[in-house]
């Protein structure tokens, strides 16, 4: 049986300042869609962790199951609400490698070269998870098939689509838009966009 994270919070106050709802999904990428076969894809674990593990496409989906609706946030003003998704929650893969205690960031890696960082307790909370299925059908490429990472709390940008590392580090290792200005911590509520 999949786990289930709590559902999304209904509220007249769930659309951050500065973002606008759409009824639609828009597509915004580096440009590159990487063509993945699921015999080829492989995501690598490791870093500061204790059991660093590469997991095939079977061994990552024989993982228990994780859904969870949450809501989407653009840093280019658009929000999504009430989102399905399903994959592997994060923190159970967290509970599979064992991150050290001095490990404090994250760093994602993508098959088009993407990357992007986070804080550790950005991404153990309980609705963080690699997702392989929107809305009950396979991730398509173009939103970030097989997998990619999802991150409510956060603006989309960290969450890293066509996911092929993740990392575990006592450092901070700006990603992708990071080092092109963006902000490190990414939260829509306080519209931190860039830093």
């Amino acid at each position: 049986m999949a786990g289930k994270a709590r559902p999304a919070v209904r509220s007249e106050n769930r659309l951050p300042p500065g973002q606008h709802l759409t009824p639609g999904f828009p597509v915004l990428d580096l440009g590159i869609r990487p063509e993945i076969p699921l015999t080829e894809w492989r995501l690598q674990v490791g870093g500061m962790v204790d059991n660093p593990k590469t997991f095939t496409w079977e061994e990552f989906n024989a993982i228990a199951p994780f859904e969870d609706v949450s809501d989407f946030h653009c840093v280019t003003t658009w929000s999504k609400f009430d989102v399905k998704w399903r994959g592997v929650a994060f923190f159970m893969l967290a509970e599979i490698v064992k991150p050290k205690p001095e490990a404090k960031h994250v760093l994602f890696e993508s098959y088009d070269g993407y990357t992007t960082n986070v804080r550790i307790e950005d991404v153990m909370d309980d609705d963080v998870l690699i997702a392989t299925h929107y809305d009950d059908k396979p991730l398509t490429r173009e939103h970030g098939g097989p997998a990619r990472v999802i991150i409510p709390k956060l603006y989309a940008w960290k969450g890293a689509k066509f996911i092929r590392s993740i990392e575990f580090s006592a450092d901070d290792k700006l990603g992708f838009w990071e080092v092109r200005g963006y902000s490190n911590t990414a939260d829509p509520w306080t519209e931190d966009r860039f830093s």
